[in-house]
């Protein structure tokens, strides 16, 4: 199920999620640091959902009070209230 997230506060501007059940099975970024998003996108790849949230939620980019990181675990917090 590919899920279209609209991100605030960060560079990227969205982020494309595709899951499998439980599981990430790919993450795009729209936009930011093109290295970290590639590098989170790699990283969080087959991973359950609920270790991704673990893992990101709650890690900050500088002064901002939220990050790529942090915006994809809001996102996918967000599927699993949707019951996607």
């Amino acid at each position: 199920m590919e899920y279209h997230y609209k991100t605030k506060g960060t560079c990227s501007r969205e982020i494309i999620i595709d899951l499998d059940g439980d599981t990430v099975h790919s993450v795009k970024f729209i936009g930011g640091c093109n290295g970290n998003t590639k590098g989170i996108s790699a990283l969080v790849k087959e991973m359950k959902v609920e270790d991704v949230i673990s893992r990101l939620k709650g890690i900050k980019c500088g002064m901002k009070s939220t990050s790529c990181p942090d915006q994809l675990a809001t996102a996918l917090q967000a599927c699993k209230a949707e019951g996607k």
